[in-house]
């Protein structure tokens, strides 16, 4: 997606912020932050749909603290994961330092300790994780009875991982006459029972289809036997020379690709949930400054790198949930970039393959390396099956997939 030629005036944003806006070099406002803006100002309840990589924290980022500038209330921004938390913060420090707003962290794998302390300073603007906010809330660290804006960052993500008790209990203990601000990239029907549920008439803003995928990426896909998978990926790490995404299905599968491709020369870090915070804020930190050329990551991070210039996203697993192809690969071609999405498939992978066609409505082109056999996706058996039919006759056949 290219960025928009709107304004960021003539949205209902006030002029101190408009030279906050100006003095950070955006220019010119992206759609998602164009259709919201004026809405979250004028106080309604709102749901933005929109891809990753795309300015949705800016699009609250900037209301939120409008309005806090003209009224005693707070915020509560929730994000699934620790990486996204720092992320935001760092984009909220930014728009509300002038005002005398101050902002806090709440996420695991911190000093509870210090989060307490920032706690006892009074933020106005609260970012967290819903299981370290629950924590600070049941030791009554934590309190909520003044939040006037709840935003939900990436809220198909927070239900993925498995958050929507942990949600909800937050949402009952906000006032009921809040403003909700949700943000997603794809609409699932728990989005749609939560809205319904916890939201006064909320306003839709879809700037693409759920789930749809950047348009600046291209995508690329190559079928290979599962032992070649690593040799696949070492040509494709020699043709590709610039920063690199690389997504695997599971924490050890990603520590141990880690370490192949160091032992192999190459500058790599990575991001689990095995390894600490300040881990995965020092390889974080290395990849955006060019310390690592690659960083090899699960799904937890899908939604947590916000980093600009990423030549290339690796799928070396196909993801365990298509729509998860689609946060993967917006971490390239971001805020109007072009990127390249590379997912390396074996041949029994073909309905997996499909299933991510259907989401981003496209079909992945199929390449092949001239020094590396490529394979075939696998066709569907017809087995023979013995038992009684429906009908009472034998033999009849299935298909097995």
């Amino acid at each position: 997606m290219q960025q928009s030629e709107y304004s960021f005036l003539h949205l209902g944003i006030v002029p101190r912020i408009i030279e906050i806006v100006h003095r950070l070099k955006f220019t010119s406002a992206y759609p998602i932050q164009y259709k919201t803006i004026p809405l979250a100002l004028q106080g309604k309840d709102l749901i933005g749909i929109a891809q990753t990589g795309t300015g949705k924290t800016m699009s609250f980022v900037i209301p939120t603290v409008q309005h806090l500038a003209q009224n005693q209330k707070s915020a509560l921004i929730l994000v699934p994961t620790r990486e996204l938390a720092i992320q935001v913060n760092e984009s909220a420090v930014k728009i509300a330092q002038p005002f005398g707003i101050k902002t806090a962290v709440l996420i695991g794998g911190s000093s509870m300790q210090q989060q307490i302390r920032a706690l006892s300073q009074n933020p106005r603007i609260i970012i967290a994780t819903p299981g370290r906010l629950i924590d600070l809330l049941e030791q009554r660290k934590a309190r909520l009875d003044k939040v006037g804006i709840l935003v939900l960052d990436e809220a198909d993500r927070m239900l993925d991982m498995g958050f929507q008790p942990q949600i909800e209990k937050i949402l009952r203990s906000t006032p009921k006459e809040r403003q909700t601000l949700l943000f997603s990239a794809t609409m699932p029907p728990s989005i749609i029972k939560m809205t319904a549920a916890y939201m006064k008439f909320p306003v839709q803003v879809e700037i693409a289809p759920s789930g749809t995928a950047a348009e600046g990426v291209t995508h690329e896909l190559f079928i290979v036997r599962k032992e070649m998978k690593k040799e696949i990926l070492g040509k494709l790490l020699e043709h590709h020379r610039g920063s690199i995404l690389l997504f695997c299905r599971t924490k050890i599968g990603t520590k141990k690709l880690a370490r192949v491709l160091r032992n192999s020369g190459h500058k790599a870090a990575e991001i689990h949930s095995d390894r600490t915070l300040s881990q995965r804020k020092e390889a974080l930190e290395g990849f955006k400054r060019g310390r690592y050329r690659i960083l090899v990551a699960t799904d937890v991070a899908a939604r947590g790198i916000d980093v600009i210039g990423i030549e290339v996203v690796i799928n070396f697993d196909l993801p365990d949930d298509a729509e998860n192809y689609v946060h993967r690969i917006g971490r390239t071609g971001r805020a109007g970039r072009t990127g390249h999405a590379i997912s390396i498939a074996t041949p029994d992978q073909r309905t997996d393959v499909q299933k991510i066609e259907g989401i981003i409505k496209k079909t992945l082109p199929i390449s092949k390396h001239a020094d590396v056999e490529s394979a075939s996706f696998a066709k569907p058996q017809i087995v023979f099956s013995s038992h009684r039919g429906s009908r009472g006759r034998r033999g009849s056949f299935r298909r097995r997939r």
